[in-house]
Parts: C-alpha cells; sequence; structure tokens
C-alpha cells in the first residue's frame, strides 16, 4: 500500500515496525493486538491499517524486519582467518555484536522466541524462520569450509559442524531468556570455544 498524507510511507513503516516490536516486548504474542501497537504509535490505529490490512499481514512484514536486521547485525570479517571468524560469529549469535546493535540482544531474542513459537501453526513464520536460519547456517558452513581447505581445521563434514553449533546456541539462548538464567549463554560461550579450538582447529596448523 501507498503513502495517504502521514509523510514519508518507508517512515512510516518503520515507525510501525517499532511500535511493533516495542509493543511485543511489553505484552508478548498471545496480548498482541494492534491497539496495543497502536498504543506505542504517534498516529492513529487507521494509519497502521492503511499500511497492513490485518494483524498476521503485519506480524509477517515485522518478522521479516526482525530477520533482516538480525543478519545485518551477525555480519563477520572476511579479512580475520577462519579460526578466529567461527569464534567471533559464535560470541555475536550468543551475545550480539561487539557494538550495540539495532535491538537489544536478549529483548530481540525473547520477540523472536514469541514467534518462533507460532511457528508450528503459521507457514509463513515457518517459511521465514527456516529462511533465516539456512542463511546462518550457510554462513557457518563457509567459514568450516574455509578453515578446512586453509588447513586451519580438520576433516570434518562442514554441516554436521553447523548443525552442532547453531543447536548448540539455539538452545542456549531459549534457555536463558525463558529461565532467566544469566550463566547460560557464558558456560555455552566457553564450551563451544573449547569445540572450536581443541577439536575442529587442525592441531599445529595455520593460525594454530
Amino acid at each position: 500500500m501507498g503513502a495517504n498524507g502521514d509523510g514519508d510511507p518507508v517512515d512510516t513503516q518503520e515507525a510501525i515496525m517499532q511500535a511493533t516490536y516495542r509493543a511485543l516486548c511489553t505484552h508478548g504474542y498471545s496480548s498482541l493486538t494492534m491497539q496495543s501497537i497502536a498504543d506505542e504509535f504517534d498516529k492513529t490505529k487507521g494509519v497502521i491499517h492503511y499500511h497492513y490490512d490485518t494483524k498476521q499481514d503485519l506480524l509477517v512484514a515485522f518478522l521479516e524486519y526482525l530477520l533482516d536486521a538480525f543478519e545485518r547485525d551477525i555480519a563477520v570479517d572476511e579479512q580475520q582467518d577462519p579460526g578466529t571468524r567461527l569464534e567471533a560469529l559464535i560470541e555475536t549469535l550468543l551475545f550480539g555484536p561487539p557494538e550495540r546493535g539495532e535491538f537489544d540482544h536478549w529483548e530481540l531474542t525473547t520477540a523472536m522466541l514469541e514467534i518462533r513459537s507460532e511457528a508450528p501453526h503459521n507457514p509463513e513464520f515457518r517459511r521465514q524462520l527456516s529462511h533465516n536460519y539456512e542463511t546462518v547456517e550457510a554462513m557457518v558452513i563457509a567459514i568450516v569450509e574455509d578453515g578446512i581447505e586453509q588447513g586451519v581445521f580438520r576433516d570434518v563434514d562442514a554441516e554436521e559442524v553447523a548443525t552442532l553449533l547453531l543447536t548448540t546456541i539455539n538452545g542456549a539462548r531459549i534457555y536463558q531468556v525463558t529461565l532467566q538464567r544469566d550463566d547460560v549463554a557464558e558456560l555455552t560461550s566457553a564450551s563451544l570455544e573449547g569445540i572450536v579450538r581443541h577439536w575442529l582447529r587442525q592441531p599445529g596448523g595455520v593460525g594454530e
């Protein structure tokens, strides 16, 4: 849909996304309504409905917005050696970007968890979350394969390594936000660092 005289449509949609984020963090998915989003917005609920016919339409767009921000936040320095790149990616996935990203990391993790809980019943959510997982998985696989080629990592199955790392990281984030256990991510970080440095890295290899 287009603008309706309420200013730049891109700015308006950005404001709606930010309002949705605040409302979701405050109310949770089950209590989220168009009115609660409008309460976080400096315009009327009618403006939201102008851009998004239903709450479902809005939340599909919102999930895409969150995932785009997440993927920007986890970009890695391609100039670093594969071991350093992989460790940096693990730390970013667990704790957020070294410099503050677009959202508070744990608030974003909580918001994503709220939406993930609906994915089994929502094919569009599931499609977007699957794409996001595949994007991150491809990043890990590429780093591991690069490390094998350079002699930094052992000759392993890169896809299996990606599954191990991402399953562990996702589990740690879920436990941390649902149980309010501040130590879970730290312990997971230490464990995965050990896996990368003492199992994945080639003994005496490049960068060792």
